[in-house]
């Protein structure tokens, strides 16, 4: 993760599958004493990402969310990267939840006068440090397995903005199936969010080319840009660009 030493990443790392890990376990299995471990988890704890119980400390995320933000990690930040570059001064937005998406809360620092709506959490720490973001985050039901908000709150809010963009991940997508997900309800707020914005921006590193989710959001042909990384085969870059996709690989 960007923004931690090697250490805490590695700590991170450990506790990713869910469990609860001592100091002094840390402290053995990477070699330096107990106070420079609380020292560590305690700078982990200010940027929200573990909770520290009485000598033990556990992840503050979902195992799942996890795992998905530690995979593809410079495919991710490069894609958000190319993402943000698109939001001029001014613009109004939207993004979906995911690992992917939620990075570009990280690229905007130095644009002026944005407007974020969201229904994803992971967009909070950025708000927090640039001033020039108004964000506004849906209400609805959590799910902590993706730091998301959804349900019929978070749809009947979505209809009250109308935006230049909206950025989208997806679980999968393919020419013949479009965008997938796992969650139903996911896919009814990617809907809501797409249908509120004049471009439809899909962000996604390409290991999700070709994958199926349960549920299909909406056909391919509904978004305007792709985002992706270089191992995207390029007989399907073209074939997406023959749709009339505008298709950035970085």
């Amino acid at each position: 993760m960007v923004g931690l030493s090697g250490r805490e990443e590695q700590i991170v790392t450990m506790l990713q599958d869910g469990g609860e890990l001592s100091v002094q376990t840390l402290s053995e299995k990477l070699g330096v004493s107990s106070v420079t471990i609380r020292s560590d988890l305690r700078a982990l704890e200010s940027k929200g990402i573990i909770l520290r119980t009485r000598g033990a400390a556990m992840s503050a995320y979902h195992p799942l969310l996890m795992e998905k933000q530690s995979s593809h990690r410079e495919e991710k930040e490069s894609i958000a990267r190319a993402a943000a570059a698109l939001v001029q001064d001014g613009d109004k937005i939207m993004i979906t939840n995911g690992t992917t998406s939620a990075l570009i809360g990280r690229y905007l620092l130095g644009k002026r006068d944005l407007q974020i709506v969201t229904n994803s959490t992971l967009l909070t720490p950025y708000a927090r440090v640039n001033p020039n973001l108004a964000l506004t985050i849906v209400g609805g039901e959590f799910r902590p397995s993706a730091e998301a908000l959804v349900g019929a709150p978070a749809l009947t809010q979505l209809l009250d903005f109308h935006v230049t963009y909206t950025f989208t991940g997806t679980d999968g997508f393919t020419k013949e199936h479009g965008l997938t997900t796992h969650l139903m309800e996911n896919a009814e707020i990617v809907r809501r969010m797409c249908h509120q914005a004049t471009k439809r921006v899909l962000v996604t590193d390409s290991s999700k080319y070709g994958k199926q989710g349960f549920v299909k959001i909406f056909a391919l042909s509904e978004i305007d840009v792709l985002i992706t990384d270089k191992g995207l085969p390029e007989e399907a870059i073209e074939e997406i660009r023959a749709m009339g996709i505008e298709v950035m690989v970085v």
